[in-house]
């Protein structure tokens, strides 16, 4: 039973917008037709404005291949009708995966990946008839802190390094001690970046997606206020890795598009309260903030999106075509980055009102948008809206507040979601999302031979992920 989301009709959500005074924020449109306009990115006709975003499903090979599961994803997604197809993680070195079955970029994986972009591409031609509007991209990251083997730091965290294990068997953390990237490894990753960037269009996707969010790598270097050397301190440091690293792609593979998924507001990490509630509730911290980015320094609740949106343009001058907004943190702050009904079995129940957490989104995307008119922005945070998610999509991409409408959860239940949209049907209420977070409960369970259980939708897609979900519950409780 859902403990938030208790509307049975639109107007019943809008008066909980209004009576949280969200209703700058929370609008829903009647017209769908907003939805379905073509877009522009990067020279390319993208057909209309429906984005999935990167569902990574922890179920490649332990070589960092697409697995079977995978390719059904990519399948499903490109039958679901929307058509930006902001794909999921690769790591561009080994050591930087976050799980042991994430995708892996390299030379050697360049025709498994491949298989990704076919697959979509021929789901969708066989649907729609053609993909030549339709746009896939793969995302490049280095999971840093968050990468499984052992954490690669790039700055000293006060809030983040007592929450980091350096040894499972021990539970030892991260300490003042704990060796830091130096600038000469920077050097190198940037030059695996760019390789990365040739092997991802030898693949044949469409654009690639510089990954700076939800505090793995790049995110980090944004925020490494108390880094010594070229990447840390100012400003002009702390942007310069991502800043050389699009231009040197801009140079060396000239046709592929740039896009960035870009954290703008970090905040603070949160921690379950005693007892059977197990609010949320941050971390004690010390003012002014010295480690988060798109943070105010004297008040770590609030977004300040001063750099971000100057990062932004710099970006955007060097020839970065797309901005997907995003913020927070997977590990420390979830309900910041995807609004849910509950938590996952290692996370805490929400401290807010899920529609605050919509609208933080919302806000957000929206002065990025209005800052940078002609630049196409992806927004974030409509999963939780279940049934009403095309509709508040459709009032921000009208309004000019987005230019594309981003769900990522409600993919792995109701993949079709836009075809239903453009039918002007009703979302099945038997596969709508409820952001009950099963999929990231399998996502962090990792008792198996991989040590890392496939994750989708035990509740919705029950044939696949079910006996998934019953063995990884059934390995926990022993």
């Amino acid at each position: 039973m859902s403990r938030f989301f208790k509307y049975k009709k639109a107007s019943e959500l809008l008066e909980d917008a209004q009576r949280l005074g969200l209703d700058d924020s929370i609008r829903l449109a009647d017209d769908l037709a907003s939805l379905f306009d073509p877009a522009e990115v990067g020279g390319r006709s993208v057909g209309n404005r429906l984005a999935i975003q990167p569902m990574e499903g922890c179920d490649g090979s332990l070589d960092g291949r697409p697995g079977e599961l995978t390719l059904r994803r990519y399948d499903r997604f490109g039958r679901g009708g929307a058509k930006l197809i902001w794909g999921e993680a690769a790591a561009i070195v080994p050591e930087a995966r976050a799980n042991p079955r994430q995708l892996i970029i390299d030379a050697d994986h360049v025709e498994a990946l491949r298989s990704i972009v076919q697959t979509c591409r021929h789901a969708h031609t066989e649907t729609f008839g053609s993909a030549d509007d339709l746009l896939i991209g793969l995302q490049l990251t280095h999971s840093g802190r968050y990468s499984h083997r052992r954490p690669i730091l790039a700055q000293h965290d006060p809030l983040l390094d007592p929450r980091t294990i350096v040894s499972k068997a021990t539970g030892e953390r991260a300490g003042p001690d704990h060796p830091l990237l130096t600038d000469d490894d920077l050097d190198r990753l940037a030059d695996r970046y760019v390789e990365a960037a040739s092997e991802a269009r030898e693949a044949g996707f469409d654009f690639i997606d510089l990954k700076q969010c939800h505090r793995y790598l790049l995110n980090e270097l944004l925020a490494a206020h108390t880094r010594e050397g070229r990447y840390g301190g100012s400003f002009e440091n702390r942007t310069r890795f991502i800043l050389s690293v699009i231009e040197r792609i801009r140079d060396a593979v000239p046709d592929m598009i740039i896009a960035t998924r870009l954290n703008v507001f970090d905040g603070v990490p949160y921690s379950a309260s005693p007892g059977e509630d197990a609010v949320g509730v941050p971390d004690p911290f010390e003012l002014p903030l010295t480690s988060c980015w798109g943070t105010k320094v004297d008040d770590p609740f609030t977004p300040d999106l001063s750099e971000p949106l100057e990062l932004i343009g710099r970006m955007a001058r060097l020839g970065v075509a797309m901005v997907n907004v995003s913020m927070g943190n997977p590990y420390a702050g979830p309900h910041l980055l995807r609004p849910f009904e509950y938590a996952p079995v290692d996370g805490y129940q929400t401290p807010e009102h899920p529609l605050i957490g919509v609208a933080r989104h919302f806000r957000a995307t929206a002065a990025v948008q209005q800052a940078f008119p002609t630049l196409p922005i992806v927004g974030s945070g409509y999963s939780w809206l279940q049934a009403w998610l095309p509709q508040a999509g459709a009032a921000n991409v009208a309004d000019g507040r987005t230019t594309f409408v981003g769900y990522g959860r409600a993919s792995l239940s109701h993949p079709d979601l836009a075809r239903y949209a453009a039918e002007r049907r009703p979302l099945d209420p038997k596969r709508t999302c409820r952001t009950f977070s099963y999929c990231t409960a399998l996502m962090r369970s990792k008792q198996n031979e991989f040590g890392q259980f496939a994750t989708g939708c035990p509740p919705f897609d029950k044939q696949v992920y079910g006996p998934i979900w019953d063995e990884a519950r059934a390995i926990s409780s022993t």
